[in-house]
């Protein structure tokens, strides 16, 4: 099995509180997702994040195909991180730390994101083709948005 690693960091002027509200709840995913993949939260997963709190989605990543997609909230340190992990979805493994730290201009939010994709060579093959850069597509759509949201 093949794990690729994708990591992003980005500074935010905001304080760790406002950056802590935000990412922690699952309902800011829909305004940080590319609208042409029709994300849309399918359960009430609640305001407040907690570990072994499920979030259940439908998403379309390529071809406009619904998927279902289903997260667990593995892991959480309050105002320092927090860890999703695929339980049901398109990924053979999907493991995503979200990391926040307090710097002198706002925060420094980074995230790592480990994951391997069904199918053997067939994955390979389509993370080559298309995964890899729709993946990097996904995650500078969010960048951008954070930009002009905190930064603008």
């Amino acid at each position: 099995m093949r794990v690729y690693m994708l990591k992003r960091e980005q500074h935010l002027n905001i304080s760790l509180d406002h950056a802590w509200a935000f990412f922690s709840s699952a309902e800011n995913l829909q305004a940080i997702t590319p609208s042409y993949m029709n994300f849309t939260i399918t359960n009430s997963p609640g305001e407040l994040i907690y570990g072994g709190q499920l979030i259940t989605y439908k998403v379309s990543p390529l071809l406009s195909i619904p998927l279902t997609w289903v997260t667990e909230i593995t892991q959480v340190v309050d105002h320092s991180y927090f860890i999703d992990e695929q339980r049901f979805g398109p990924f053979k493994l999907w493991h995503h730390q979200h990391h926040f730290t307090e710097t002198d201009k706002g925060v420094k939010m980074t995230d790592i994101v480990h994951y391997s994709l069904p199918f053997s060579f067939i994955g390979r093959l389509a993370h080559s083709i298309t995964i890899k850069s729709r993946l990097e597509e996904i995650f500078e759509y969010r960048y951008k948005t954070l930009e002009e949201t905190f930064n603008g």
